[in-house]
């Protein structure tokens, strides 16, 4: 089973569901603008992902500028929090397997979790 935190409106997020499909794999989507992951998901996501916070933000979001994200002082957990409260900053899509994670930039980075 594959988890795909997934936003219908984005482009790479539609096609990276498209080639798990393709590929017939069991995904189950999270659609996570809808249901944003809490703090505690986010930090355990960076971990298995193997990035920072700064990392998994969408930096050509206005929330990022608005937010003032740029701001090199901030914390990892203060980044986290923004996006737990905006989670449109978050990069997407994430696709998930067992122990391991892919931000799915491009779309067929997906697929090295086969």
């Amino acid at each position: 089973m594959i988890t795909l935190y997934h936003n219908p409106r984005c482009s790479k997020s539609r096609q990276a569901l498209a080639l798990l499909e393709e590929k017939g794999q069991t995904i189950e989507i999270v659609r996570y603008l809808e249901t944003p992951p809490d703090a505690d998901t986010l930090e355990a996501l960076l971990t298995t992902l193997g990035v920072s916070a700064r990392d998994l933000l969408r930096k050509g979001e206005a929330e990022y500028k608005e937010l003032g994200l740029a701001d090199t002082e901030l914390s990892d957990r203060q980044l986290v929090d923004a996006m737990v409260r905006h989670p449109k900053l978050i990069e997407r899509p994430i696709a998930i397997k067992g122990n391991r994670a892919v931000i799915g930039r491009p779309p067929e980075a997906v697929l090295t979790l086969l």
